[in-house]
């Protein structure tokens, strides 16, 4: 197989999946759509617990310190929190869904404010579901690195059933976020092609406590308690391995 064709796969799995959850989503009532992103939310919570739980993991605490850790984490969200907001990295992914909307709408007659922000909600949620998270970092560099694409295989199977959910209540927008993860394991498969290495145990343990926090905001969005900016969060991605690889080395 080539590199790449977990990607391919993942990207095939979340169109099928919105095919299917947006054929189902007309059946259902508001209500029960509701019910099933509310389901989404904290299935999503609980996943974000799983990774964030990676903070205790003695690897990193060796690496870098027992304290440092969740210091770490802290400041990778600052940091990162820093970068994105005057990047405007979450403006920019909500102004693009609603590009991508309009243009659709425009082939279909138009569409109201409503359904306008359903799209865009539908695609900033998805996109940062299926774009943060370990499986996507490692199983897209194990892909470029050619030792197999299983964990986006596993990844894509994930994504799938949770286009479904998602479509069921957020509709099209689901279907717009393959351009995002495109770019984004497209881009990490590429970096493991040239690279030629994986991250050191440490630092994997830093991407995904910090990526496990992020969803935490996730599950917030979807059970609607607070519209956290999440996606001004994501340079926290990149700053947690590289402050967690300086600090090791300078211990």
């Amino acid at each position: 197989m080539f590199p790449g064709i977990g990607t391919v796969v993942n990207i095939a799995a979340i169109l099928v999946g919105t095919s299917v959850g947006v054929l189902l989503g007309h059946r259902l009532s508001q209500r029960t759509r509701d019910v099933v992103t509310d389901a989404l939310g904290l299935v999503t919570l609980l996943i974000a617990a799983a990774a964030a739980a990676s903070i205790a993991d003695r690897g990193w605490s060796a690496a870098v310190g027992d304290s440092a850790p969740m210091l770490i984490v802290l400041g990778s969200l600052v940091v990162g929190g820093i970068t994105g907001s005057a990047l405007r990295i979450e403006e920019r992914l909500e102004g693009f869904g609603g590009w991508l909307q309009r243009r659709l709408a425009s082939r279909s007659g138009g569409a109201g404010g409503t359904d306008r922000q359903r799209f865009i909600e539908g695609f900033v949620t998805s996109s940062l579901v299926f774009c943060v998270g370990p499986l996507t970092v490692l199983g897209s560099l194990n892909d470029g690195l050619g030792k197999g694409a299983d964990q986006l295989y596993l990844k894509a199977a994930l994504d799938g059933f949770a286009a479904i959910a998602f479509a069921a209540s957020l509709g099209w927008g689901v279907a717009a976020s393959v351009v995002a993860l495109a770019v984004v394991q497209g881009s990490l498969t590429a970096v493991g092609a040239v690279l030629g290495d994986i991250l050191p145990a440490a630092q994997v343990a830093a991407l995904t406590a910090t990526g496990g926090l992020m969803l935490v905001g996730v599950a917030l969005r979807l059970l609607r308690i607070r519209q956290i900016p999440v996606g001004d969060l994501l340079p926290g991605l990149v700053v947690a391995p590289v402050v967690t690889g300086i600090v090791a080395a300078l211990r």
